[in-house]
C-alpha cells in the first residue's frame, strides 16, 4: 500500500509543477508581449512627467526637457550659422 501512496504522491507533485511551469510561462508570454512592453514604457513615461498619485504636471521635469530641447535647437542653429 506504501507503493501505491508513493506513486500518486508522486502525480501530484508532477502535476503541480507542470501547474508552476504553465504559470510562469503565461507570466513570462505576458510580459515579452510588444504590446506590454510597450504600455510598460508608456506608463513610465507619463509617469516621469505626471504624479501618478496627485494626477499634477512634474514641471521640474518638463522644464528640463523643455530646457534640454531649446539648448538642441540653438546649437543646430549655431552651428549651422557657423559652417556658412
Amino acid at each position: 500500500m506504501s507503493k501505491d501512496n508513493d506513486t500518486s504522491s508522486l502525480e501530484r507533485e508532477i502535476e503541480e509543477a507542470r501547474e508552476h511551469l504553465a504559470t510562469t510561462i503565461d507570466q513570462l508570454l505576458y510580459r515579452s508581449s510588444p504590446k506590454t512592453i510597450a504600455n510598460r514604457e508608456i506608463a513610465s513615461l507619463k509617469a516621469h512627467f505626471v504624479d501618478p498619485a496627485t494626477g499634477q504636471p512634474r514641471t521640474d521635469n518638463i522644464l528640463k526637457v523643455a530646457g534640454a530641447v531649446l539648448g538642441a535647437v540653438v546649437l543646430v542653429v549655431v552651428v549651422r550659422k557657423v559652417v556658412k
